[in-house]
């Protein structure tokens, strides 16, 4: 017998279309960092009630006129749900509990049928001590701080992306290239890599770009493998943000300047009179624009010389994970999926660290040339040191300080000519 106690929050009464006999087919779980998602696939509409417990905490799911057609499995997520029950309830009527660890927010609604899913019943669970805080910039003096590169893999979760002709999901793809470039980042002195999705979860596109600032990042390369109905397709591509979509994104930040008050390098737009505020916005935005291609240039060129890519420069396009106005993104198709031979190449990790070693090298490249204030890279290069960029000698460098190419070897204790990308040189009389 279910007793319902006074703590218990009836949350949802789902009364989508005409009740009628659904199956659910299964349950999948993703943990994410903010939430846990479960998704019940459902052989056809459905009415459904949402509730909480306590005592313990669970959260439970009546399903009117439905039946289990296979076994939910009974394993939480190793997060939030500590466990899952199943029994009918009454004649018709299925139930679903979530045994959890702690109390959570759910949140649910359903899915039409979509792609390769069906119907789907899909429920967002929070941890009840989730509640944001007020997000406030503090004036830090920064002297010698990393350059932040934030790294987001595509899609994620119950969005697989593109799958491949031997059914591999771009989402298992990119989220291995993402976390081999970001390791490949943190290698290299002066830089930091910070990953925007870390697991096997879904990520709203433009809650990425705002991940990516809240991580303070420099730039923000969203990491992507292309699908196309044409199996012959592929090739590499890289993106920014176009002139366009740019506009119409800056009309609904004005439009909402009280909600998306902080939007260009921590100046809030909410108290600014109209006219100043659009000034500030189109400032903000064509100068991440400018970026986004300069660094775009570079990361194209790096990755045409080890793949085929698709076109021989980069593109503009209307992404939306490309919107933020005050960092420079780039959207990265690391080739197509859906052509049978890339993706057997994007398939193994020699060619996965080649692409990520690709597009860090572009990376570089272009921070090297224009490195953001009171970074560790700016600051070593004004107090009389050179960091080595790809493809400099020690000649050139020589040549370039004035300085004879025996006292740059004498002072750096040098031997050969060989130089290490990223090396720190002292230049003698600087």
């Amino acid at each position: 017998m279910w007793r319902i106690g006074t703590a218990v929050m009836a949350l949802v009464l789902g009364a989508c279309g005409a009740a009628q006999a659904a199956d659910v087919e299964g349950l999948r779980l993703w943990a994410g960092p903010d939430k846990t998602r479960a998704v019940l696939d459902l052989s056809g509409n459905v009415e459904y009630r949402l509730f909480t417990l306590t005592g313990p905490d669970r959260v439970v799911i009546d399903i009117e006129n439905s039946r289990l057609a296979s076994d939910l499995g009974s394993e939480g997520d190793g997060k939030l749900i500590d466990g899952v029950r199943s029994g009918k309830r009454g004649k018709n009527d299925l139930r679903v509990v979530f045994d959890l660890k702690q109390t959570t927010r759910p949140k649910s609604f359903l899915l039409d049928p979509a792609a390769q899913y069906g119907h789907r019943l899909v429920v967002d669970l929070y941890p009840d001590t989730a509640a944001e805080k007020p997000r406030t910039i503090k004036a830090v003096m920064e002297t010698d701080r990393d350059i932040i590169v934030a790294v987001d893999a595509g899609h994620g979760g119950e969005d697989p992306g593109a799958i491949g002709p031997a059914g591999t999901y771009e989402k298992d793809i990119v989220l291995s290239i993402a976390k081999k470039t970001a390791a490949m980042i943190n290698q290299r002195q002066g830089f930091r890599g910070v990953l925007v999705r870390t697991g096997d979860y879904y990520i709203p596109h433009r809650q990425r770009p705002g991940k990516a600032r809240n991580m303070r990042a420099d730039l923000f390369l969203s990491i992507h493998a292309d699908g196309f109905h044409d199996k012959r397709v592929k090739g590499a591509s890289v993106f920014y943000l176009s002139r366009g979509r740019a506009t119409s994104e800056a009309a609904q930040y004005l439009a909402d300047r009280e909600n998306a008050s902080d939007l260009v390098g921590g100046v809030s737009l909410s108290d600014k009179e109209e006219t100043l505020a659009a000034v500030l916005l189109d400032l903000s935005q064509g100068a991440s624009i400018e970026a986004s291609k300069e660094v775009g240039r570079k990361v194209h060129a790096a990755l045409a010389d080890i793949v085929p890519t698709h076109k021989p420069h980069i593109e503009g396009a209307s992404f939306a994970v490309l919107t933020a106005p005050d960092i420079p993104s780039l959207l990265i198709e690391t080739g197509f999926i859906t052509n049978p031979q890339e993706e057997r190449r994007l398939r193994t990790d020699k060619s996965q660290y080649k692409l990520a070693r690709a597009i860090v090298n572009g990376v570089e490249d272009y921070f090297y040339s224009h490195p953001p204030p009171a970074t560790w890279l700016a600051n070593n290069r004004i107090r009389g040191s050179h960091v080595v960029a790809r493809g400099e000698t020690l000649s050139g460098i020589a040549v370039k300080h004035k300085v004879s190419l025996k006292r740059l070897r004498d002072v750096n204790n040098i031997q050969g000519d060989m130089l290490r990308i990223g090396a720190v040189l002292r230049i003698p009389g600087a």
